[in-house]
């Protein structure tokens, strides 16, 4: 792809400005809106941090520990599976946006009821609605976005979203830092409150973002698709001729998946494309969870109090730097996805996750040993090494990755199955890590040690390079020949639509494309 140019359908075109464009300026605004789904996900992780802190929580719930409180945050992770079953369909069938909406209503309930809660119960049950309603919400808010995006950005967008998880979770850290002044149960309350914020605020603008057009068209809205691709990417020219090539590819590529491939659970295992694709699906879920990050996502206190950390607003301080830190990085690095890659990503930000959490085990190990504070602040050093590393890669590409390796007929229920094994990692690490580190205090790090070195073997070996490759043709990598041949047959009929609409010039490069690809194959034959 040259400098300054985009591909679609195998074709380059000049790139363009999004702040100087008022179709994508709108388009992005509106984006930003779904974007808030993560940052919910990021609030809720962080606040459930700092009532960790704060005397008037501890005493109103008789100081949960162990496996109480593993349970109020693991209860969080349960309702995110209970919503697994309902997810893609919601998406699929009731549409991206719809399906954005029902989850923001769940989660606006359950805020309410954790705000008034009364009693522990009510609190834990408050919050399965909370991780009931992200769940439905997450499963579509990455999917509109991708389906969206203008080509030339859609790297750099969807890799954004995940990032805003950090962006909730300052403005938790740092709000209950500042309640942390507040002597009664209002500095409790006020947070909880507060996290009714990112879903209000997706309600009232969801109506002005516009569905999917790969959504519209495969549910035989063709016209109105085409007319949506127009208006977010082109001011509102249906002849213009990049619209015309995008419009194609997407169409007759659903129409081809649909032909040739059902959408059912079997389908992700069906190929050995779809198989590889699943791996990818099923570590990376885990792999974003299971790095150590878990332990001061939900769990810094303790970590802070086994190193000698134990004042309240020293616990907060700390936790509010890093959250600016995190967001920081991890926006910052979406802007090197196209130009390093993805795969170079994974590797770099695994191996050094991999490096500073053997640092990070050794002081903990010293300061526990002979109570050596130089070993405690560098063990201070070392988480926030830590999630530069991790930053570097997981914090975006979680998302912004899976979501690009599957294909539409697959994409929500491959993403279900990415945010299941979120969850069920979520699960064991809010309910698990509170009890091990009560019991095994630094030692217990040593499993995440091991586990990483396991994570960049699979990384190493299974995860593969898609920068600067439009998202029709992605499959190409994992579908081999296969993807080649459906590529131009979807093209020959995509030359018959524009060949109707008059537009020579893309009824040529369609038939360039497939002589090309059948040539390729030919190739490879012989």
């Amino acid at each position: 792809m040259g400098k300054g140019y985009y591909e679609v359908a195998g074709r380059q075109f000049p790139a363009v400005t999004w702040y100087t464009d008022p179709a994508l300026r709108k388009t992005y605004f509106c984006l930003m809106m779904v974007v808030l789904t993560s940052a919910t996900n990021g609030y809720d992780g962080s606040m459930m941090n700092g009532l960790q802190t704060l005397p008037p929580w501890q005493e109103y719930f008789h100081h949960p520990h162990g496996s109480i409180l593993g349970i109020l945050n693991a209860i969080m992770a349960i309702g995110s599976l209970c919503a697994i079953p309902f997810v893609p369909y919601t998406a699929d069938l009731l549409g991206r946006r719809a399906g954005i909406l029902i989850g923001c209503i769940i989660m606006v309930f359950g805020v309410v009821l954790q705000s008034i809660s009364i009693n522990l119960s009510m609190f834990i049950a408050a919050r399965f609605f909370i991780g009931f309603g992200v769940a439905v919400a997450h499963g579509a808010s990455p999917l509109l976005i991708t389906e969206l995006v203008h080509p030339q950005h859609r790297a750099i967008f969807t890799t954004i979203y995940n990032t805003t998880w950090y962006a909730g979770s300052i403005v938790a850290a740092w709000l209950t830092y500042g309640t942390a002044h507040i002597s009664n149960n209002w500095s409790w309350r006020i947070p909880t409150i507060v996290q009714l914020a990112p879903s209000v605020i997706q309600i009232l603008f969801i109506f002005f973002v516009p569905e999917s057009p790969r959504w519209l068209i495969a549910h035989g809205k063709e016209e109105k698709a085409l007319h949506i691709l127009a208006n977010v990417h082109a001011n509102g020219n249906v002849e213009d001729e990049m619209i015309q090539c995008e419009y194609v590819e997407i169409r007759d590529t659903i129409k081809l998946e649909k032909e040739v491939e059902s959408n059912g659970w079997l389908e992700l295992f069906r190929t050995k494309g779809n198989r590889h694709r699943l791996i990818i699906l099923v570590s990376a879920g885990f792999f974003s969870q299971w790095s150590g990050n878990g332990l001061v996502s939900y769990y810094l206190f303790k970590v802070l109090t086994d190193i000698g950390y134990t004042k309240t607003l020293t616990q907060n301080l700390i936790n509010g730097c890093l959250q600016i830190f995190n967001l920081i990085v991890a926006v910052g690095m979406c802007f090197f996805v196209e130009k390093v890659g993805r795969r170079k990503l994974f590797l770099i930000s695994t191996a050094g996750m991999l490096v500073t959490f053997i640092v990070w085990t050794i002081c903990s190990a010293r300061y526990a040993i002979d109570g050596n504070h130089g070993a405690a602040n560098a063990v201070i050093a070392m988480i926030f090494l830590y999630y530069l590393a991790y930053n570097t890669a997981w914090s975006g590409l979680l998302v912004g990755y899976t979501v690009e390796v599957l294909p539409y007929h697959i994409r929500a229920k491959g993403m279900t199955v990415m945010f299941l094994c979120v969850d069920l990692a979520l699960f064991f690490n809010q309910y698990v890590n509170p009890i091990a580190l009560d019991n095994l205090k630094w030692k217990y790090y040593i499993f995440y040690c091991c586990w990483l070195a396991v994570e960049l073997a699979v990384v190493y070996f299974f995860y593969i390079e898609t920068r600067n490759t439009p998202l029709e043709e992605i499959a190409k990598y994992f579908d081999g020949d296969a993807a080649i041949v459906a590529g131009a047959n979807a093209s020959s009929k995509g030359a018959a639509l524009a060949m109707e609409m008059g537009l020579e010039g893309t009824v040529q490069q369609i038939e360039n494309r497939k002589e090309s690809s059948v040539q390729q194959v030919n190739s490879k034959v012989s």
